[in-house]
């Protein structure tokens, strides 16, 4: 692949050089574009040498003197052009369309898929107005990589830490539909609630909607992966490119797991599965003039709990919709369960409750510090699960060799 990396003016430009040498590694020819901020920080030679080719500034007219323009030669040049690190400024100028740099005119001319890896304080990120900027670029198509939360050059910690070049380099790889850990890979998805039945008319439930699930298959599918989408009672069209397997009962799902999980790649639970039903279902209607009816209840099968066990090579997702103490609960809910990530959100807030639109979560990972995701639409937050998830991918890839 020919990635065009765009090196602006922050700390975090001093990582662009672990970046190119990295995706040199995975066998991608590389080119920098690097603004006056950016060669404050990182020297030109650096990445000359590094990527093998000459770096582009501000020139517009190429060094032949042929009049051939610099900027459009290279925008035709690139298959995905990444900005690494970010700035606030420069997500203001390209998603305000601005041509101020030989960066920001590529941009214009660029007609591919845009990567965008932000690094900023906290205080910068947070500003509505670089949310409305970072949103207009994700109407656009612009696909983000971060930022994390962690320690950032002020010495505080918060959220606006660059991502790690492995998960760049991932969401690099992904923009074409055609490359990544996710092309090909064998994902399993469950969604939505299920129904325990009380008789022939009742059931227990809950309020899942499903829409999380749906979001997560589609963006995994958009992927180039091979998903399988098991899928409670809902009300949701199928995803392009997904399968779908209709279940109501836990049981139901359970065994449709089962069948499918020894094979897959990435299993991610994000259903929101009854823990109890009924022992004795009536066969007929319950008549409320007989009474209160006596209903015992027992255990579901605890698939998350299973997923261990049945899909031992498979990265594993469990979620948890909590009302109080998230943290805590979440955190013993991850040692509990075995998984790799536990996506805990606060079904309590009206603004992200079951049948909400938009979602935030906390990302609890057995071997990471925690990774907060602000609200945002579910179908942005699948896009950015997905790219957490292709990190571990990948890496239990490298780890064994011909596992897929």
């Amino acid at each position: 692949m020919r990635v065009l990396l765009g090196v602006t003016g922050g700390i975090a430009a001093y990582k662009s050089a672990e970046l190119v040498r990295r995706l040199r590694d995975r066998g991608h020819e590389v080119r920098c574009a690097l603004t006056r901020g950016g060669a404050a920080f990182v020297a030109p030679l650096t990445l000359e040498v590094l990527s093998g080719h000459p770096v582009h500034q501000e020139e517009y007219l190429a060094a032949t003197g042929s009049g051939e323009e610099a900027h459009i030669t290279a925008a035709a040049w690139a298959e995905v052009l990444c900005v690494a690190p970010a700035t606030a400024h420069t997500l203001a100028r390209l998603a305000l369309g601005l041509g101020d740099d030989f960066l920001t005119t590529t941009a214009l001319a660029f007609t591919g898929p845009l990567v965008l890896a932000p690094a900023m304080h906290s205080s910068m990120w947070a500003k509505p107005a670089v949310e409305e900027h970072v949103a207009t670029l994700r109407r656009r198509g612009a696909r983000f990589a971060g930022p994390v939360a962690g320690p950032l050059a002020s010495g505080e910690v918060g959220m606006g830490r660059m991502a790690d070049p492995a998960a760049i380099i991932v969401t690099i790889e992904s923009a074409t539909g055609s490359a990544g850990p996710l092309a090909g890979a064998a994902v399993v998805v469950t969604a939505g609630p299920t129904h325990e039945p009380l008789d022939p008319v009742r059931f227990l439930g809950n309020r899942s909607s499903g829409r999380m699930g749906f979001a997560l298959a589609a963006e995994a599918a958009r992927r180039g992966a091979r998903v399988t989408l098991i899928a409670g009672p809902v009300h949701l069209d199928t995803p392009p490119g997904v399968e779908r397997v209709d279940v109501t009962t836990a049981r139901e799902m359970a065994a449709a797991v089962g069948a499918r999980a020894a094979a897959a790649d990435l299993v991610i639970m994000a259903a929101a599965v009854a823990d109890f039903r009924p022992r004795h279902p009536a066969a007929e209607k319950i008549k409320k003039e007989r009474g209160l009816p006596a209903v015992e209840l027992e255990l579901n099968p605890d698939i998350l709990a299973g997923l261990r066990a049945a899909a031992p090579r498979a990265v594993t997702v469990g979620f948890a919709a909590e009302t109080a103490d998230l943290e805590r609960h979440a955190r013993a809910k991850l040692e509990r369960k075995g998984v790799d990530f536990l996506i805990a959100n606060d079904v309590s807030r009206r603004d992200i409750a079951f049948d909400s639109p938009d979602n935030e979560v906390t990302v609890f990972r057995r071997d990471g510090e925690p990774v907060f995701l602000s609200r945002r639409p579910k179908s942005e937050l699948a896009a950015a699960l997905l790219d957490l998830f292709a990190v571990k991918l990948s890496a239990r890839e490298h780890a064994l060799p011909g596992s897929r």
